[in-house]
C-alpha cells in the first residue's frame, strides 16, 4: 500500500486532471463518456446483488441477513469495473475534487462542473443499463427477481427524506474509502480487495447510494412497482446530497486536513 501521504498527492494530480475536462470539447466529450460507463457499471452490480441476494427466498425469508450477504458480495464488482478502466462515477468525485479544489488547483465552479455532468451521465449509464440489458434482455422476468426489485424500488421512495439522507452520507463514505484505498493499492488484487470490503458494508448495512438508485428505483418500476417518477425524484435529491456529504466532507476534507 502507499501511504496517506502519497495516495493524497496521487488525488491532488487526479482531482485537477478531472477538473480540466469541462474546459474543452474533446474533454467534455470524454468525461460524458466515461460517466456513461461508470453508471452502467454500477447498474451491472446492481443487477447481479438482485440474481444473487433474491434467488434463493427458501433460504432468505428465515434469514433477512442472508439476502443482504449474497447481495454485498457481488454488488462490489462494478466499482472495480469503474476503477479499473478509469470511469467517472459522481460519488467518487465527490471525493476525489475536494484537495484540489481546497489547495486552490482550481475554482469551486469546476467542482460543480464536473459533479453536474457525471450525475447525469452516470444517470444516462445506469438507465440505458436497465432498460437494454436489465429488463429490456428479461434477465428480472418471472418470480422472485421482478417481485424484489419492486419491493426494493417501494421501500426506497418510502424513506423520509431525513432517512435517506444520513443513509446517503454512510454510503458515500463507506464508497469513498474504498476509492481512496484502491489508489493506494499496488496490484489489481489489491484494487479488488480495497473495493469489495467498503462497498459490501455499505450494502449489507442498507444504505443509500444515489448512483446505485438511478438502477435498482427505475428497474423496479419497470417491475410494476407502485413509484412515481415524482418519488424517484425525491430519493435521488437526498440520497445524491447525503452522498456528496459523506464523500466531500468525510473524506475528500477530511482526509486533506489530515495529511496536508
Amino acid at each position: 500500500m502507499r501511504t496517506q501521504k502519497e495516495i493524497l498527492d496521487t488525488v491532488l494530480n487526479s482531482g485537477a486532471a478531472k477538473a480540466a475536462l469541462t474546459r474543452s470539447r474533446r474533454g467534455l466529450g470524454r468525461l460524458v463518456i466515461l460517466s456513461i460507463m461508470a453508471g452502467a457499471f454500477i447498474a451491472l452490480g446492481g443487477a447481479l446483488s438482485v440474481i444473487i441476494g433474491s434467488g434463493f427466498p427458501g433460504a432468505t425469508a428465515a434469514n433477512s441477513g442472508l439476502q443482504r450477504l449474497g447481495a454485498a458480495v457481488v454488488f462490489p464488482v462494478g466499482l472495480v469495473l469503474v476503477v479499473s478502466f478509469g470511469a467517472e462515477l459522481f460519488t467518487g468525485n465527490n471525493a476525489l475534487l475536494m484537495p484540489g479544489w481546497l489547495g486552490r488547483r482550481y475554482g469551486v465552479g469546476a467542482v460543480i462542473a464536473n459533479w453536474t455532468v457525471v450525475w447525469v451521465g452516470n444517470f444516462a449509464g445506469a438507465m440505458l443499463f436497465t432498460v437494454l440489458l436489465g429488463n429490456g434482455a428479461g434477465i428480472f422476468d418471472g418470480a422472485p427477481y421482478g417481485e424484489a426489485l419492486s419491493a426494493m424500488a417501494e421501500r426506497k421512495c418510502s424513506l423520509d427524506f431525513m432517512t435517506c439522507f444520513l443513509r446517503g452520507i454512510g454510503a458515500n463514505w463507506c464508497v469513498c474509502l474504498a476509492v481512496w484505498l484502491a489508489i493506494g493499492a499496488k496490484t489489481f488484487g489489491g484494487k479488488v480487495i480495497a473495493c469489495f470490503l467498503p462497498v459490501a458494508a455499505f450494502v449489507a448495512l442498507g444504505y443509500e447510494h444515489c448512483v446505485a438508485n438511478m438502477f435498482f428505483i427505475p428497474a423496479g418500476m419497470l417491475s410494476g412497482a407502485d413509484v412515481t417518477a415524482a418519488m424517484l425524484a425525491a430519493n435521488l435529491a437526498a440520497s445524491t446530497a447525503g452522498n456528496i456529504v459523506g464523500g466531500a466532507l468525510f473524506v475528500g476534507t477530511l482526509t486533506y486536513g489530515m495529511h496536508r
